[in-house]
């Protein structure tokens, strides 16, 4: 008969949470990649700004492999590690007060022709959040989540490029359905709960860097 391993349950569940607030937060931010979409699809329409919303997916992964080569070899460093979780809480915690005095989005409506995939990649290429991210809270979460296991790790980051397409799929179906949403009062307050999730979650790896360093 099958044991059950709450234990490993609730880690697997707990990087899927993780995966899932990082993917809706970058997704909803009003970065460049999200004002493309938004642009995209009020000038081309909205299969142009979902070209733009799955540019993460085109993009994110070389960062992603550069990372992990690079902090591979600090995971046996618990105070370089401790050092990383302290820098990426950081980044989160300013991500999250940036969500909470987010205003009404206006997106540029100067016409263009679509190109709308490369304009993506080269939004999210040319944008330093991604680095920052990866560097300092995506690769650290799932370098630790594969010392549990593949399976773990996959979870993650599933979770947070399925969340991170979606929302920014979800947002260009929003703003060509009506085009004062960007504007409205629930973008506004999804931004907010966003800034308030990612904040605590900063505090949490404050701690767990913390942690590392003096444990």
């Amino acid at each position: 008969m099958w044991g059950w391993d709450s234990a490993v349950d609730a880690q697997l569940f707990d990087l899927i949470s993780r995966g899932t607030l990082l993917g809706l937060a970058a997704g909803f931010s009003p970065g460049p990649l999200t004002l493309l979409v938004v642009g995209e699809t009020l000038r081309h329409g909205l299969r142009s700004g979902l070209q733009v919303a799955i540019a993460p997916l085109l993009t994110d992964i070389p960062i992603i492999l550069l990372a992990a080569l690079l902090l591979g070899r600090l995971t046996g460093s618990p105070l370089a590690f401790g050092a990383l979780s302290l820098t990426g809480g950081l980044f989160l915690l300013w991500l999250g007060y940036a969500s909470l005095k987010v205003g009404p989005v206006m997106a540029p409506l100067e016409a263009s022709p679509p190109r709308s995939i490369r304009k993506g990649i080269a939004a999210n290429l040319l944008n330093p959040n991604p680095y920052l991210f990866w560097t300092g809270v995506g690769v650290p979460t799932l370098l630790s989540a594969r010392e549990i296991s593949w399976a773990h790790a996959a979870a993650f980051i599933g979770a947070f490029f399925f969340f991170i397409v979606g929302s920014k799929a979800l947002l260009a179906r929003l703003v060509d359905g009506s085009r004062a949403f960007m504007q409205g009062r629930v973008y506004l307050g999804i931004m907010r709960l966003l800034g308030v999730l990612l904040m605590v979650y900063g505090v949490l790896l404050l701690r767990d860097g913390w942690g590392r360093m003096v444990g």
